[in-house]
């Protein structure tokens, strides 16, 4: 088998090193959150940006803000992922550079007390983890139709840090849903490499959204959750599109089965508290 060669191959430029300019993107969970920072960053960065969520009027509106394409779907079901596909396949001609797995949903409730309406679980993980991996396979021929030996497909799902330190909350469908994206994102690493397509995975930390708004209930609201965070502020849209951008352009061809955290510091600075009378 021969391998090419390059490691003496001139460094690409600045502006083309980390350049999407052109890139067809498809962004899940992108009309609001950080979905919608994701593909704020893509779109100012000059990618051919489709984002798509259940909320066909959110994404009309967020569309219009970001000037990128729209469609509603529901990538929690194999037929959803199936009829998203057809519809990027259409739009992008038969070729994805780069999809992000964001979509995601959480719930919480303490184990004592079923609610009356039933148990979360389930939708919780329809969505986070089955949908990310239908979606996902059924990409793999448009993302293949990109990919390229120098500059790979990509694909990058959004984890989280509670995928790696469950949060001190009752949502242990959304922790263990995050976790398995994780491990997802490193089993499609080893399946994809050699049709040269990346799979990686960015952990944010605590991001202002409506989802982390949600832990106000359970004692956490904004304010706390950066006075907590080593970095002494919550995560913001540079933080968010930087790695994906980092992660989807020549910069970052060379990572697969990265698990990167975005967090402020909140995982890796963690030290372990000693009692005063150790």
């Amino acid at each position: 088998m021969n391998v090419p060669v390059n490691a003496n191959k001139p460094m690409t430029s600045i502006q083309s090193l980390f350049s999407v300019t052109g890139k067809n993107v498809l962004v899940t969970g992108g009309s609001r959150g950080i979905g919608e920072m994701i593909a704020h960053g893509f779109a100012a960065a000059g990618a051919n940006v489709l984002i798509t969520s259940r909320d066909e009027t959110a994404c009309q509106v967020t569309a219009a803000k970001l000037s990128c394409h729209y469609v509603a779907s529901n990538v929690a079901t194999v037929t959803g992922c199936d009829q998203l596909v057809q519809h990027v396949d259409t739009l992008f001609g038969g070729k994805l550079h780069v999809l992000i797995n964001n979509a995601g949903t959480s719930w919480g409730e303490p184990l004592e007390r079923r609610s009356k309406t039933g148990w979360g679980f389930d939708k919780v993980m329809d969505l986070n983890v089955k949908g990310l991996f239908y979606l996902t396979r059924a990409c793999i021929p448009l993302l293949q139709n990109a990919a390229t030996v120098e500059d790979p497909a990509r694909v990058i799902n959004i984890g989280s840090v509670v995928g790696l330190v469950p949060q001190d909350a009752p949502t242990h469908a959304y922790d263990a849903s995050k976790a398995a994206v994780h491990n997802l994102t490193r089993k499609f690493a080893s399946d994809l490499a050699s049709k040269h397509i990346t799979v990686n995975c960015v952990a944010p930390g605590f991001v202002p959204s409506r989802m982390s708004a949600g832990l106000k209930s359970w004692g956490a609201d904004h304010e706390a959750l950066a006075s907590q965070t080593p970095l002494q502020r919550l995560g913001n849209a540079d933080d968010m599109a930087g790695a994906c951008l980092y992660f989807s352009s020549r910069a970052g061809s060379w990572c697969t089965g990265v698990i990167l955290n975005v967090d402020g510091g909140a995982v890796g600075a963690m030290t372990i508290p000693l009692r005063s009378e150790l």
